[in-house]
């Protein structure tokens, strides 16, 4: 229950905690002027308040006669705010109306106040598909338009809502069962189809609060996504411009290793409080022969079934991350070895370091940025890494050949920087050793971490990645939260970078996957930082996996640095002296990872863990499969409910929690 205010002289609807409060700040409010007020049949006695600005309202009363009175005074004030819009009424014919059903007692109530729902233990749904303040700061809104669409909108809606409680009143078996495959592809595609238009009209009504408003200020980005993390400009945003931001307490989830300079001496690898007989040994490591490649089928007809059995159970918006997914759409890997395998030129990434200016190396930071994709997206079709167990570890290394790593454009001797080692006369390997770990750290939400150095390089990266997936119809975003951090020790430097956004489309004939959102590079050290947009395709034409990326110094606001092009095709870069140059990722050495044997892995290791999984994958044996995953998850579940029984939270082995 929640206390309503209905103020007729200003055409605003608020609400409160309770009557109590009502002389607080309201908790919410609505302007009336232009807003469309119908009944739904969604629950008994509801009726939804749409606003001008797109902001909803959806209100349950105690009986039918409150509904319909409270229906009267909100279209009654409506219609009078819009006609004083419209012709500047003057304050003389504003009135005050009490919204008491006739023959109630208005003791306690000066400015038509009421307390919704006194009988009965239903419920006010408050449902913002915007900001509470959007509705305060839409102080000129061009209204009336769209009206008629909304309410239609809202019909629809119903009969939709009507159309699936139908199907699934059916019986589980027989001649017309509620698990026919074209009943659910109608359930599927009408979801869909809703989802897509709702969006259209969230677009149009955005286009016109912006005619509304250029001449004063831009239109706010409250219509953009409102992750956190990668700010995604995709058109497709997850539920009708409903996603609900992160709280900031579960936004600053910080795990970090953070190495000082003075430990240059030592290894930069966070080996605390570890036995030797726990130490990752190098010397066990071998040139992994595995291949990433996904076998690139279409979903089977059987698989397509199941595909839809599940869609047809998920709603729009949902949170994925509790959602079993069924095993045929797994790929052979752990999600902790995919973030290795965005290392997979680290020839580039060592080149960093060499860059002889700041420019320079961050101009090289961006353009391993953008070529690290392709390599860690292994197959053109959309599957799923494993969601890796909570103290679930990966670690594997890189021997990477002296002569590859060099910054790209410099020349003459500015780009030979010393070697320390050179200068003492000690004896010189001919490949840096580049080490990486990552480790699962938290279950709810799903967090994992990874790290990642070069010793001779003085150079480490750490990075932290939530990945928060949301249920969008025909296709399934996921969005990575968090943010990682390299440092360059020997230039006292540190990059703080994002992740980019991941969708996986056309789940129902052949998923593939595409990149969206807009990623971040600061380093405040040299003022300069880059911008890199990956696009996702548009609703008609447009070419997929399009990236661009800006290089700026910010104390001089110059660009110095252009690129555009397929993070998994060929790239252009542009620099500020009018050079240019292409990199055809495809083209680009791939240097394979050296790994221990599953043998003298430890039982919590990615490989080790999954390794019965993935060998009845390889045999096509998904029952076999779907078992041992579920004997997995199950432990999972069992220690999770003995930690909460003690009270024991979980202490990761490699990353302190910041």
């Amino acid at each position: 229950n929640r206390y309503f205010v209905l103020d007729f002289e200003t055409g605003i609807l608020q609400y409160f905690v309770n009557e109590q409060s009502k002389n607080q700040k309201p908790r919410g409010t609505l302007s009336l002027a232009g807003a469309i007020i119908s009944p739904s049949d969604e629950v008994p006695h509801m009726l939804v308040v749409y606003s001008a600005n797109g902001e909803i309202f959806k209100l349950r009363a105690a009986d039918a006669k409150e509904k319909q009175y409270w229906i009267t005074q909100l279209r009654s004030c409506a219609k009078h705010h819009k006609e004083g819009n419209s012709k500047s009424v003057s304050s003389s014919r504003s009135r005050s109306s009490s919204l008491l059903p006739p023959g109630t007692a208005n003791s306690a109530s000066p400015s038509g106040q009421k307390y919704m729902n006194q009988s009965g233990p239903t419920v006010v749904t408050i449902t913002h598909h915007k900001s509470p303040a959007a509705a305060r700061r839409a102080k000129s809104q061009r209204s009336g338009q769209l009206h008629e669409v909304r309410e239609m909108m809202s019909q629809v809606e119903g009969q939709q809502k009507n159309l699936v409680q139908a199907i699934e009143a059916l019986p589980s078996s027989g001649p017309l069962s509620a698990l026919d495959q074209d009943l659910l592809l109608l359930k599927a595609t009408s979801a869909a189809t809703l989802s897509c238009l709702g969006e259209c009209l969230t677009l149009l009504q955005q286009s016109m609060h912006q005619v509304g408003q250029h001449h004063n200020r831009t239109l706010s980005s409250e219509g953009i996504l409102g992750w956190p993390g990668p700010k995604s400009h995709s058109t497709e945003q997850l539920k009708n411009g409903a996603l609900s931001s992160l709280s900031s307490a579960s936004a600053n989830i910080t795990w970090a290793i953070v190495p000082s300079a003075t430990q240059d001496e030592q290894t930069l690898q966070p080996n605390t409080e570890h036995s030797a007989s726990e130490l990752i040994l190098v010397e066990d490591e071998m040139t992994d022969t595995e291949d990433n490649e996904e076998e690139d089928l279409g979903v089977m007809e059987d698989q397509r079934s199941v595909i839809l059995h599940l869609i047809s159970q998920l709603k729009l918006g949902m949170d994925l991350t509790r959602v079993v997914l069924p095993t045929f759409i797994l790929e052979k890997r752990s999600l902790l070895e995919m973030y290795a395998n965005f290392m997979a030129h680290p020839d580039l990434f060592l080149s960093i370091a060499a860059g002889a200016t700041p420019e320079e190396r961050i101009i090289c930071f961006v353009e391993y940025y953008l070529t690290a994709f392709h390599e860690g997206r292994k197959g053109a079709v959309a599957k799923k890494p494993y969601n890796p167990i909570i103290g679930e570890t990966f670690h594997c290394s890189w021997d990477v050949p002296k002569d590859k790593v060099k910054p790209v454009r410099t020349n003459g001797a500015s780009a030979l920087s010393k070697d320390p080692a050179k200068e003492f006369g000690q004896e010189q390997s001919t490949c840096y050793k580049l080490r990486f770990v990552a480790e699962q750290v938290s279950h709810h939400p799903p967090v994992s971490c990874f790290y990642c150095e070069c010793k001779e390089k003085k150079m480490c990266v750490n990075a932290h990645v939530w990945t928060k997936s949301k249920f969008m119809g025909m296709s399934i975003g996921v969005s990575m939260v968090g943010e990682g951090v390299l440092h360059l020790l020997e230039h006292e430097e540190e990059y703080v970078f994002t992740l980019p956004s991941a969708y996986a489309r056309s789940i129902l004939t052949i998923p593939w996957v595409e990149l969206g959102g807009k990623v971040n590079i600061n380093c405040a050290r040299t003022g300069y930082s880059a911008t890199v947009t990956f696009h996702t395709k548009p609703f008609y034409g447009g070419k997929v996996h399009r990236v661009t990326a800006e290089v700026k110094h910010n104390p001089t606001n110059t660009i110095v640095c252009k690129a555009q092009g397929e993070w998994n095709g060929t790239l252009e870069f542009t620099y500020s002296n009018g050079e240019t140059k292409v990199i055809d990722t495809n083209k680009l050495p791939v240097i394979r990872k050296k790994i221990r044997p599953i043998a003298k892995q430890g039982p919590l290791e990615s490989r080790h863990l999954w390794q019965y999984v993935t060998n009845s994958l390889k045999e096509g044996n998904i029952d076999a499969a779907t078992e041992h995953k579920h004997h997995l998850e199950e432990r999972q579940r069992a220690e999770e409910r003995q930690r909460m029984a003690l009270t024991m939270p979980w202490k990761p082995k490699y990353f302190a929690k910041e």
